[in-house]
């Protein structure tokens, strides 16, 4: 089976690369706007503090803080589309002066809207300014001679063509400097939001519970589909074979004695029913539990599926030791489920599969390189996927931009 070299490795980290910087990118311009409405909000509340100084603006202090729950409602999206959910009490803003100012969301949320208001501001602005210095210089070279005679840019003076390549050679600094920095800056702008505008540990404690208890009825309900899927399989496929066998041999046993030759051949027919019914005993206990993950290892299983995948296919997996039954089998389904997606739907010419553990967490990764625009919500398997990781208390992320790469990341706890 042909798998990638280190060539096109490169070219998948550079790709991955790129397109994880114009996702900063696009994060650290909407920071931009969420800033600018930070400002706002802190504008709105200082006036209304001001205003509660001559005793004018006492009533409007719940308005204000409102308007404050909206701007940070609006980072909290932001935050979720980029990572994970950024949730808040359900309690709304009270509307009773005392209660507003007492209120810790509240004054989380204006400690937010001050530093991103300011830090967040700053960091997108130098984020966007980068790629645009990059587009500047390289672009230089076709209008320098729009500029006055003599004028300077970036470190020196530009009177002629050599001297204005070599300003639109200084792009391929900018360019490296906006993939190394333009990541962690979003990253960092985006910190005091997920630190401020989470919920309270109560609250988390509650939707703690709300979650368990969600991925619980999803795990029994996938239970029940499992179930109904081995009682179908068992009913419409095994049944009916078994129940053939008995008919023929029946049918052999009567004309044993008149018709020898008509007996062989039903026996010969029955026999190749049971078998047929054997193979099909043999794949539904294989989708119940892969032998290979007992007498084997869980790399030895999945090498399997690659080797059986139409999409040529490089397992990495790099485990200490063996994890627990069930996560192992989950794990190895999400695989399964992820090469036939690949092969049915992705039209690509790679696929990837890393496995790590790290510390009580599996982390499985699974990218390829198609044509992206995966949606778990078109029926094709992905939400199968979601419900057996969340059964486990696992977490289920992906990224398929149309044009791709696509990328599936699967946490699941493994223990100690």
């Amino acid at each position: 089976m042909p798998t990638p070299d280190a060539g096109t490795l490169r070219r998948w980290d550079m790709v991955a690369r790129t397109r994880a910087t114009l996702d900063a990118l696009e994060h650290l311009v909407g920071g931009v706007g969420t800033a600018i409405l930070a400002i706002l909000a802190v504008f709105v509340v200082a006036i209304t503090a001001l205003a509660c100084l001559v005793g004018v603006g006492l009533f409007l202090v719940p308005t204000a803080l409102h308007v404050l729950r909206i701007v940070a409602d609006r980072e909290r999206g932001r935050l979720s589309r980029w990572g994970p959910d950024v949730v808040i009490s359900p309690d709304p803003v009270p509307s009773e002066m005392r209660a507003a100012i007492r209120n810790p969301a509240s004054r989380r949320e204006l400690c937010w809207a001050l530093v991103h208001g300011s830090v967040g501001l700053m960091l997108g602005a130098l984020g966007m300014t980068l790629p645009l210095s990059a587009v500047r210089d390289l672009t230089f070279p076709l209008w320098w001679r729009l500029l006055p005679d003599g004028a300077g840019v970036d470190l020196w003076v530009v009177d002629d063509l050599p001297s204005a390549l070599a300003v639109g050679a200084l792009s391929v600094g900018w360019i490296a400097l906006t993939l190394a920095l333009v990541p962690g800056m979003a990253r960092l702008q985006a910190w005091p939001g997920r630190r401020l505008l989470a919920a309270d540990p109560s609250t988390d404690l509650a939707l703690r519970v709300a979650q368990l208890t969600a991925t619980r009825a999803e795990a029994l309900d996938a239970h029940a589909a499992e179930l109904r899927r081995i009682e179908r399989s068992l009913h419409d496929g095994t049944q009916n074979r078994l129940v053939a066998v008995n008919v023929m041999l029946g049918a052999a046993r009567r004309a044993l004695a008149r018709d020898p030759a008509t007996a062989d051949a039903m026996l010969e027919r029955a026999q190749d029913a049971a078998e047929q019914a054997l193979a099909e005993l043999r794949a539904v206990s294989r989708s119940i539990l892969p032998p290979v993950l007992t007498d084997r290892s869980l790399a030895d299983a999945l090498s399997g599926l690659a080797a059986s995948c139409p999409v040529p296919c490089r397992i990495d997996v790099d485990l200490p030791g063996r994890c627990a039954a069930s996560v192992e089998a989950t794990a190895y389904f999400v695989v399964a489920e992820g090469l036939t997606n690949i092969a049915k739907y992705s039209q690509a010419r790679h696929a990837t599969v890393t496995i790590r553990r790290h510390d009580d967490r599996l982390d499985l990764r699974i990218t390829d390189d198609g044509r992206g625009g995966a949606d778990e919500r078109r029926g094709s398997g992905l939400a199968g996927i979601r419900r057996r990781a969340e059964a486990l208390d696992g977490t289920f992320a992906l990224t398929s931009p149309e044009g791709g790469p696509t990328t599936m990341n699967v946490s699941l706890p493994c223990g100690l």
